[in-house]
C-alpha cells in the first residue's frame, strides 16, 4: 500500500501509451469460428485448433460491426502493453487463470484467440460473429452485454506468473529455462493472512475500463474463449481508482479517506518509466524487453476499527492531513515531505523512496467492496497493482519495511496475492500475447 512513489520530471510529453499506433487494426479474413470448429454447443466452443489459423475469427472491412461508437478507444498495439503508464481508468476487472491444459499447442492457440478478441473488444468491437445474427441453434460469439457502449478506454493487460513455467517439479510446456529471475516467488511477510484461492495464477488478464460493463464483459469473454483449456482461478472488481498515472490529476482517496499515490511515476515521464517500470534485455530474459512486472495483492481494512479512530490518530498514521492530503507540516498535497518531521512509523515516511534505498514502483490499485462477512463487517479495501522492473529491487523491499514498521499495519491485512511478468506490447501483424515466450 505504498504511497510515495517518487515522480521524476523531466519535461518528456510522450503520451502514455507511447510507441502504440492510432490506426484501427483488423484482423485477416477467416471462416467463422462456427464453420472451421462445427460447434455442438457451448461446451463444444473453442475446441480442437483450425487448421491454417486461429478458431476466433474476426470480421474486417464494411462486415465489421462495432459493438460500441468509436471514440475513446485505447490503441491495443505498441511497444508495451496498454493498461500499465496509460491514464488509469475508473473501474477494474482483474481475472487469475489456472492453465487446465497439458497441450502446449491448445494452450498457444488460446493465447493467440484472447489476442485477437483483445484487440476486437478494446476497439469497441464484438467478437467472432457477433452477439447475434447467426445459426439460431448455436451459443453466439459474443455474449452481448457491451452492444451500444462505448469503448470506455478499455485496457487489457495480460501476464504470466511462476505456475506456468514449473509446478510440482515439472517443466509443463518446455519453458522452465525462460522464467525471468525477477519472476520469483513473493516471500512470506510479516501479518500476511493470505488465501491461497485468491493468490497466485498461471495467467492473468487486466481489465481497465470507465464503464464496469465493459471490462466484465471483457473478462467473460476471454473467459469463454478459453474454456476447457483455462479456468479463472480468482477475479476482483474495482472501482474509485486509488492513484493516477497523469501529472497534476486530482489524487483520488482511499476506503480510509485519504489521498494515496501523491507521488506515483507519472505515465508520461519516460525516463522514469525505463529506469523504474519497463524491462530490458539486459536484465536478463530477452522475451521480457519492454514489459514489466506486475504484483497484486488484496488489502482487506479493517473498516469499522478506523472509523471508530480519532481524526489526529489517522493523520499521525498516514503522515498526511486528510482535508488536502498535505504532508505534514505542508499546505498542499504535492509539496515534498519533510520526512522527519512524520512520526517514525506513519505510512509515508515508510513508503517513501529515501526510507527504502530509492525503490520506487508505479501504482494501479483500486478499492473493493464484496458485501459484508459472516460479522457483518464491511469487506472492503484496497486491490493493490504495482508495476516495476525488478520486484526484487522495488516491491519486496518496500514491502518487507511496511509490513514490519507501519503503524497502517493495526488497520489492515493482506489477505491475497500473486506475481505475474507482463511481456511487451503487441506490434507485428502475427504477433500474439506470450508469443516471445513460446518462440
Amino acid at each position: 500500500m505504498a504511497d510515495e512513489t517518487p515522480q521524476t520530471t523531466t519535461g518528456a510529453t510522450t503520451d502514455a501509451t507511447a510507441g502504440q499506433t492510432a490506426e484501427e487494426t483488423t484482423a485477416k479474413a477467416a471462416p467463422s469460428r462456427r464453420s472451421v470448429l462445427g460447434w455442438g454447443g457451448a461446451g463444444l466452443a473453442l475446441g480442437a485448433a483450425a487448421a491454417g489459423g486461429t478458431a476466433v475469427a474476426l470480421r474486417t472491412g464494411g462486415d465489421a460491426r462495432p459493438a460500441a461508437s468509436a471514440g475513446d478507444a485505447v490503441p491495443f498495439r505498441g511497444a508495451h502493453q496498454a493498461g500499465i503508464a496509460t491514464p488509469v481508468q475508473d473501474r477494474l476487472h482483474f481475472a487469475s487463470f489456472d492453465v487446465t491444459t497439458s497441450d502446449r499447442e491448445a494452450l498457444i492457440k488460446v493465447l493467440k484467440e484472447w489476442t485477437a478478441a483483445a484487440e476486437r473488444m478494446t476497439a469497441g468491437h464484438e467478437i467472432g460473429d457477433g452477439a447475434f445474427g447467426g445459426q439460431e441453434e448455436l451459443p453466439p460469439d459474443d455474449t452481448g452485454e457491451a452492444l451500444g457502449l462505448k469503448p470506455s478506454r478499455l485496457t487489457l493487460t495480460f501476464g504470466v506468473g511462476p505456475g506456468l513455467f514449473e509446478k510440482d517439479g515439472k517443466d509443463r510446456f518446455g519453458i522452465k529455462d525462460r522464467r525471468p529471475q525477477a519472476l520469483i516467488d513473493l516471500p512470506a511477510f510479516p501479518g500476511d493472512n493470505l488465501d491461497p484461492a485468491r493468490s497466485g495464477g498461471d495467467l492473468c488478464v487486466q481489465a481497465c475500463a470507465d464503464d464496469p460493463q465493459v471490462a466484465v464483459h471483457a473478462i467473460r469473454n476471454l473467459a469463454r474463449i478459453g474454456m476447457g483449456k483455462v479456468a479463472i482461478r480468482w477475479s476482483q472488481l474495482g472501482f474509485g481508482k486509488t492513484s493516477s498515472t497523469t501529472p497534476d490529476a486530482q489524487t483520488p482517496r482511499n476506503m480510509m479517506g485519504f489521498k494515496d499515490g501523491t507521488r506515483n511515476v507519472s505515465g508520461t515521464d519516460t525516463a522514469a518509466l525505463d529506469k523504474h517500470v519497463w524491462a530490458s534485455g539486459k536484465d536478463g530474459a530477452a522475451w521480457m524487453a519492454g514489459g514489466s512486472y506486475l504484483v497484486a495483492r488484496r488489502i482487506r481494512m479493517h473498516i469499522e476499527t478506523w472509523d471508530r479512530t480519532s481524526l489526529r490518530e489517522q493523520e499521525d498514521i498516514f503522515g498526511r492531513d486528510k482535508a488536502q492530503g498535505a504532508p505534514v507540516g505542508k499546505q498542499r498535497e504535492r509539496d515534498e515531505p519533510n520526512l522527519k518531521m512524520m512520526k517514525p512509523d506513519s505510512h509515508v515516511r515508510l513508503a517513501h523512496p529515501d526510507s527504502n534505498s530509492g525503490a520506487t514502483i508505479l501504482r494501479r490499485g483500486y478499492s473493493f467492496t464484496d458485501g459484508t462477512d459472516k460479522l457483518g463487517r464491511l469487506e472492503a479495501g484496497l486491490f493493490f497493482i504495482a508495476y516495476q522492473r525488478d520486484v526484487r529491487d522495488a516491491f519486496v523491499p518496500l514491502q518487507t519495511n511496511l509490513s514490519r514498521n507501519d503503524a497502517l499495519n493495526e488497520y489492515i491485512q493482506h489477505v491475497g496475492s500473486a506475481i505475474f511478468a507482463v511481456p511487451p506490447g503487441i506490434e507485428g501483424d502475427d504477433d500474439w500475447w506470450g508469443k516471445g515466450l513460446f518462440a
